[in-house]
This record gives C-alpha cells, sequence and structure tokens, in this order.
C-alpha cells in the first residue's frame, strides 16, 4: 500500500511509469483467469477489468507467450455467433516445489500453475537427531529428485519453499525451533547452496501459515476468517483474517503453542514455564503411554499421531491425556478468538488425525469462554488436506508469488 503524500494528500507520490502499468495489467488478468475457476473469454476479462480489447489481447498474448496461460476449446453452448475461445492457467510451465520436515519423514510436493498437486513424495528421516545442516542436505537431495521428475512432466521449478516450526525471519533464518534443534540457523542459505540452482528462488517459511495458506486454496478461498492449528514437531496457529494471512511485524505471528497456559507450570524448551505446547503438544499426550504398551512395542514404526490414534481405543491414559489436551487447546482457543473474531477453527497437521478425541473438549472451551459464541457458534472441525498442508502450502506460495508478479517471469522466459 502507498502512502499518502504528505505534501498533496494523494495516495501516489510519484507518476507511474508505462512498465509498471503494465505489470499491474498483467497480474489483473491473470488474477481475474485464476478466479474464475474456468475457461474464461478475452471479452469476459475486457468487461470484468474496464480494460480496452485492444489491451486485454496484447496482454492475453504476453501470457499465452509466457507459458502462464493456456487456450482451449470455444465454447460451443451459445446459440449464436462465433463461440469464443477459453482462457485458463497452464498445467505446464511454471510450478512449485514445497519441502517438509516430519517426526518421522521428510516431504516433497510440486504444485503446477493452476494450483494441482502434480507429485507428493515422501523419504525416511534416517538422522532423526542430526544437524540442521544433515537435514537440509538430506531434503536437497529429494528435491533434485523432484526436480527431475517435474521436468519430465513439462514443468519448470521456479521456486523452493521450506516449511519449518518456530519464527522465521527474512523468510530464510530460522530463529529458534527448539523441537528439531535448530536456533538462529540460516535455513535458505544452506539450501540454496544444497541445490547449486543460480535459477531458482529458495525460501523457509514458518508451517503452520504455510498450512492455512493450503487449506484456504482447497475451500475454493470460501473460508474468510479461520485459525488453522497445525501440529506435529511443534504447536502453531496460522491466522487467516478477511482472506490473508496475519504474520505480524515481523512475520512471527502464530505461535500458540508457547501461550500460558499456567503460569508455574511445566518447563518448555523455549526456556518459559507453563506453555500450551507441553500440555497440548503431542509429546505431551505420548507421555501419558502406559510403560506396558511402550514395552510391547505399540509405539514404535508409527508417527506419533497414528500411535496415539492406536492406544486412545484402549488406554483411558492415552484418552485422558487426549481430554486435559483438548481442554488446554480449548482454553487458548478461545482466548485467541476473542481477539481475533474467526468463525472456523480448523485443526490440521497431526491434529486432523486426532478430531474425534479433541473436537468436544475444545468446542466446550469456546462455547463457555468466547463473548459472542452463544449467538455466533464457532465451527471446530478437522482440516480437508491434514498432515500433508503445509508442504502442499510451501509449493503454493512459490506459485502465488508468480502470479501476483507474472511480468518477471515473461521477461525472463520470453527475452
Amino acid at each position: 500500500m502507498t502512502m499518502p503524500d504528505r505534501r498533496t494528500g494523494s495516495g501516489f507520490s510519484t507518476p507511474a511509469r508505462q512498465e509498471n502499468i503494465r505489470a499491474h495489467n498483467l497480474g489483473l488478468i491473470l488474477q481475474r483467469i485464476a478466479a474464475d475457476g474456468g475457461p474464461v473469454s478475452r471479452i469476459d476479462l475486457a468487461r470484468a477489468t474496464g480494460l480496452a480489447r485492444p489491451t486485454i489481447s496484447r496482454l492475453v498474448d504476453d501470457l499465452l507467450a509466457g507459458g502462464l496461460i493456456a487456450e482451449v476449446g470455444p465454447d460451443r453452448s451459445r446459440s449464436a455467433g462465433r463461440p469464443p475461445i477459453g482462457l485458463t492457467l497452464s498445467r505446464t510451465g511454471p510450478a512449485g516445489l514445497g519441502l517438509d520436515i516430519r517426526t518421522g519423514s521428510l516431504a516433497a510436493c510440486i504444485v503446477d500453475f493452476a494450483g494441482t498437486v502434480r507429485h507428493l513424495e515422501f523419504a525416511p528421516r534416517t538422522h532423526p537427531v542430526t544437524s540442521p545442516e544433515q537435514t537440509i542436505d538430506d531434503l536437497a537431495a529429494i528435491a533434485k529428485d523432484a526436480i527431475r521428475l517435474a521436468e519430465a512432466q513439462g514443468l519448470t521449478i521456479v521456486g523452493v519453499t521450506l516449511a519449518t516450526p518456530g519464527p522465521v525471519q527474512d523468510r530464510t533464518r530460522v530463529r529458534f525451533a527448539p523441537a528439531i534443534g535448530w536456533r538462529d540457523f540460516d535455513a535458505g542459505s544452506r539450501l540454496r547452496a544444497a541445490l547449486g540452482s543460480a535459477d531458482m528462488s529458495v525460501s523457509v517459511d514458518n508451517e503452520a501459515g504455510l498450512a492455512a495458506l493450503a487449506e484456504w486454496h482447497a475451500s475454493d478461498k470460501e473460508l474468510r476468517n479461520f485459525v488453522c492449528l497445525f501440529g506435529d514437531f511443534e504447536l502453531g496457529a496460522g491466522i487467516v483474517l478477511d482472506g490473508e494471512l496475519l504474520r505480524g511485524a515481523r512475520g512471527w505471528s502464530g505461535e500458540l503453542g508457547h501461550v500460558t497456559v499456567e503460569p508455574d507450570g511445566v518447563a518448555c524448551s523455549c526456556g518459559a514455564k507453563g506453555c500450551l505446547q507441553g500440555y497440548a503438544g503431542l509429546a505431551a499426550i505420548l507421555a501419558a503411554v502406559p510403560d506396558e504398551e511402550k514395552r510391547s512395542g505399540a509405539t514404535s514404526h508409527r508417527t506419533p499421531a497414528v500411535t496415539i490414534g492406536v492406544l486412545a481405543d484402549r488406554s483411558p491414559e492415552v484418552r485422558a491425556a487426549l481430554a486435559r489436551a483438548g481442554t488446554a487447546l480449548g482454553i487458548s482457543l478461545a482466548a485467541l478468538i476473542n481477539l481475533v473474531d474467526v468463525d472456523t477453527v480448523l485443526l490440521d497437521g497431526s491434529y486432523s488425525l486426532l478430531a474425534t478425541w479433541l473436537t468436544e473438549e475444545i468446542q466446550a472451551e469456546i462455547r463457555d469462554r468466547v463473548l459472542t459464541a452463544r449467538w455466533a457458534p464457532v465451527e471446530v472441525r478437522a482440516a480437508p488436506i491434514g498432515p500433508d498442508a503445509a508442504v502442499i502450502g510451501a509449493a503454493l506460495t512459490v506459485i502465488e508469488d508468480v502470479r501476483r508478479d507474472p511480468s518477471t517471469w515473461i521477461t525472463r522466459t520470453v527475452s
């Protein structure tokens, strides 16, 4: 947003250059095609944008030349006149690559320019407790495999985004992620060097926010105000207000796992006491697993969430731990909802697998503690995507960057 000029009171302080107008209009046309969902004609674009038809034709030709959109057969359902040729987002050309770190595996995801998942693969974490450098090198190995596969499908990976727990500075440096042992680690620079490609953008972002973006896209952007409660290593929240991800002054919002629920409670790995993570995190729930179950091997070769789900049916201790977690989550979410006013809570990541045991307690606390809940109930439900949301969201951010500024891609490919 351009701040008003103090001298004139105008929102613009410098004249717009011709290339800036073109870049803006390219983005406008592309966003209209993306938002429509189905094929849209040049005439429809002119009506929707108010741009002259010759201008629309030039911009569409540029987008076609850049491989960002494609023409589809004319709509012959129209009764009169020559049926117009439709335009859709391209299924070849630029694509995004997302990477993710999980408790038992590493994940890679390719999303094409139309937003369709084209590839999703997992690799076991051969070093569950390892240095951050080794983890990045392992991620780079599966990323290179994914890039080769994308090329075989006629796709060009234009960028890579890594999803991580904890606050990320400048989309590259993980400030503090105690669950994976990262502190002040420039993951972006390490990944860029490991990939060895100067043509791709490389960024790092918080997994909860990325999961929220993926769920927003999956809803066809019908979800406008919601909280995405995401958990695997850490517990975090992606907050979407009016269709925009809430990032905060430094991009560090959403650290719900470190909200205090008990001032003199259990010590947290962050250095504080009584954090929600210590009561509702997967590790806290797993701590309730009886010793005999651990000795029987029931907790081996499974992810924490699957282990908890398997044991919940037969262990009253695990069910009680889930009830305590749901209550703690509900208390924290109620405070958040009173502040930001959302109408939906999505249980995402590993929590999507545990929604059966968590939803009732969360809803009870929200119902009792949210001021407006009596006349505007808040829906709590499992997220549609679930454990893969963060890695899909990571790939989508690459595509969104190109959609916002298609002129940069077109200049790079056409010139």
